[in-house]
């Protein structure tokens, strides 16, 4: 109960707490001090917080002055800011005293946080919008989105904008990452093998694996996370909602499928990123087979293929990577998760702030060249189906390969099923969910009835326990 009151004093503080203001304008039409010097007239700031590289930094400061040729009266000042949960921690700080920035990376955990003191601008009358914008070279836009873009939206990253429960859309998808299966191509292709499409063909495979290389790992999974929640929604079974019983993970069927996994844990059939102790099982995947702990497959991040590659020292390659979809319960109703960030718009009392921030987001999300160029610097996929025909796009997609190409070998696969992305419910506890759910696993998976006894009873007990740590953390225990 004291959990409970405490968070409820938080909110209301931080609800009580002014958000940053500025002289009134029409877009475009004044000017305004935004703390950091003067703007000349009729000028408007948009700050920008991302996790950007030096070389994505160079294609969005390409693009931004693309965009400064449409409108040249919109300063867009943008910064890096660490890692993900670096953006997310100085947003939440700032946001305390109204100094939050106007544009923002972000996971719907995110902004479900952002959002305890409503500082995230919902969209849904921007993207509505018929107003009529002229730009600086005499040509005009809708100020919304038109269906077209809309449309052209892989279909999952636009749904995942409004998974916060209460039917408001508060995020544009920006670039996206999945899960992919990487395999030893050139070890299958030898051994007349095929990679899994179902998880019952994945445990024939992995006894055949074990049969050819007694002393190899089959398979190996990076996040424990994802295993616990994509389980979840292939078998279709609860896991989180953001109403109502909010966590709703602990149930039979949930225990069954970790139960299995822990079985095939104790055969040896794989590891996963933390309990193999190397934090990414890509570590085992690029080993070659004759060496020891070596792994024939990997369920990593898309994002992430750069690191599957299996290089010497002197830059060859010890074998071929091959790329396909994880295995499913279900092929011909297939999931897969939606990863990568989405761009906020944070609510200011100037609403020329807000429309100049909304056109610079509507620009980096629909615009079919940056998307395709920011996708082939970061390996990172587009959101919008239009760039896979894109002629340099389609081009370097055709020309992938298992080796130097594999990073757009991974986009290629991982457009293709665009079909099978899904996204978890967004509430304030919802991050707590998905590392409880990780611990689960990292903890369920080693157990063994010679040293633990009662394997179910344990299992059991390890899924009420995270539901209870859940529940505390959200302060309803």
């Amino acid at each position: 109960m004291k959990r409970k009151i405490i968070s409820l004093l938080l909110a209301i503080t931080l609800l009580a707490l002014p958000l940053l203001t500025a002289t009134s304008c029409d877009l475009l039409g004044g000017g305004k001090n935004n703390g950091d010097g003067e703007l000349k007239e009729g000028q408007v700031k948009v700050v920008f917080y991302h996790t950007m590289g030096e070389a994505l930094r160079t294609v969005l400061d390409k693009y931004i002055v693309e965009f400064n040729k449409l409108y040249p009266d919109i300063i867009i000042e943008h910064k890096q800011v660490g890692g993900y949960d670096d953006v997310r921690e100085q947003i939440k700080t700032e946001i305390t005293v109204g100094d939050q920035p106007n544009l923002a990376y972000c996971y719907p955990d995110h902004v479900a946080a952002y959002n305890i003191a409503y500082a995230v601008k919902p969209l849904d009358e921007l993207i509505s919008s018929t107003k009529v914008i002229t730009r600086a070279d005499g040509t005009t836009e809708t100020l919304g989105l038109t269906q077209a873009q809309i449309d052209d939206f892989i279909d999952a990253f636009y749904a995942e904008g409004a998974v916060y429960g209460d039917g408001k859309m508060y995020t544009l998808p920006m670039s996206k990452s999945t899960e992919v299966l990487y395999y030893n191509k050139t070890f299958f292709d030898a051994n007349g093998l095929v990679p899994p499409t179902t998880w019952d063909e994945m445990e024939v495979l992995c006894e055949k694996l074990l049969e050819l290389d007694p002393d190899c790992i089959p398979f190996g999974y990076d996040s424990e996370g994802n295993f616990f929640i994509t389980m979840c929604e292939q078998l279709g079974t609860p896991y989180t909602s953001a109403t109502g019983d909010l966590f709703l993970f602990d149930n039979a069927e949930n225990r069954a499928f970790v139960e299995k996994f822990r079985s095939w844990y104790e055969k040896g059939y794989f590891e996963t990123g933390e309990l193999s102790g190397v934090s990414y099982t890509s570590g085992l995947f690029t080993k070659a087979p004759a060496e020891e702990g070596n792994c024939y497959m990997c369920i990593g991040s898309s994002g992430g293929a750069n690191h599957q590659k299996p290089k010497n020292d002197d830059g060859t390659y010890k074998f071929e990577v091959g790329i396909t979809s994880i295995p499913q319960v279900d092929p011909s109703n297939p999931k897969v998760i939606s990863q990568g960030p989405s761009l906020c718009i944070f609510d200011k009392a100037d609403p020329a702030e807000v429309e100049a921030t909304w056109l610079f987001a509507k620009f980096l999300t629909t615009n079919v060249d940056f998307q395709a160029e920011f996708s082939m610097t970061s390996g990172y996929m587009p959101v919008l189906e239009s760039v896979k025909d894109h002629p340099v796009y389609a081009a370097e997609l055709e020309a992938a390969n298992g080796k130097e190409g594999l990073t757009l070998l991974t986009a290629k696969v991982a457009l293709e099923q665009a079909n099978a992305y899904y996204t978890s419910p967004a509430f304030n506890g919802s991050s707590t969910a998905r590392d409880q759910v990780g611990l689960l696993m990292q903890q369920a998976l080693p157990l063994t009835a010679e040293k633990d006894g009662d394997v179910a009873a344990k299992i059991k007990a390890l899924f009420e326990d995270a539901i209870y740590k859940c529940k505390y953390d959200a302060g309803l225990q």
